[in-house]
């Protein structure tokens, strides 16, 4: 038995920007996108907890980076060093931050970096990284990218006295086949 989706997610729901806010256009200010962030991960926190709360932007942070891979860049990248041109281009163009890659190993173990950071920069010290989503964003793109699931973790944060997030990302360990 198959259950009706009322929100499953699909490109169509980004919509039609230049119909849509003639006037205003596709930018919004940072308060409006940190109000439904941090209110929508107060409420998941107070009814399900911490870690399930966390799980979840995780996991929307996945989704949203795998989507964005297929719709918002040429998913057709020749290398490692493609990707991160378009989005070093594309997440400045549309204001999620400044993207660099501090070093990646044959293995696509990366240390990369977002300065300006739409989920953090300018929030006060509170002495935990709060870019969970960022993890999961970053996830499903390297994913949609090599066809392997990675484990990102945010190991600098501006919450952590840091001016720069910093993200550590290494694939998954890929199971062994049952005998």
């Amino acid at each position: 038995m198959t259950e009706d989706r009322k929100y499953q997610f699909s490109w169509d729901l980004i919509g039609d920007l230049d119909t849509a806010r003639p006037n205003l256009g596709p930018k919004l200010r940072l308060e409006a996108y940190r109000l439904l962030q941090f209110c929508t991960r107060d409420i998941l926190e107070q009814r399900y907890g911490t870690e399930a709360a966390d799980q979840i932007f995780y996991d929307a942070g996945n989704l949203a980076g795998k989507h964005f891979y297929e719709n918002a860049l040429d998913h057709t990248p020749t290398d490692i060093n493609d990707l991160v041109k378009q989005l070093q281009s594309t997440l400045v163009d549309i204001g999620i931050g400044i993207f660099k890659v501090e070093k990646i190993n044959e293995n696509m173990e990366c240390i990369m970096t977002v300065a300006e950071d739409l989920d953090c920069s300018g929030l006060p010290e509170l002495g935990y990284g709060v870019c969970v989503y960022d993890e999961g964003f970053i996830s499903g793109i390297l994913e949609s990218f090599t066809g392997r699931p990675f484990n990102v973790k945010e190991i600098d944060c501006w919450c952590t006295n840091e001016r720069t997030c910093r993200f550590e990302a290494k694939p998954k360990p890929i199971p062994a086949a049952a005998e």
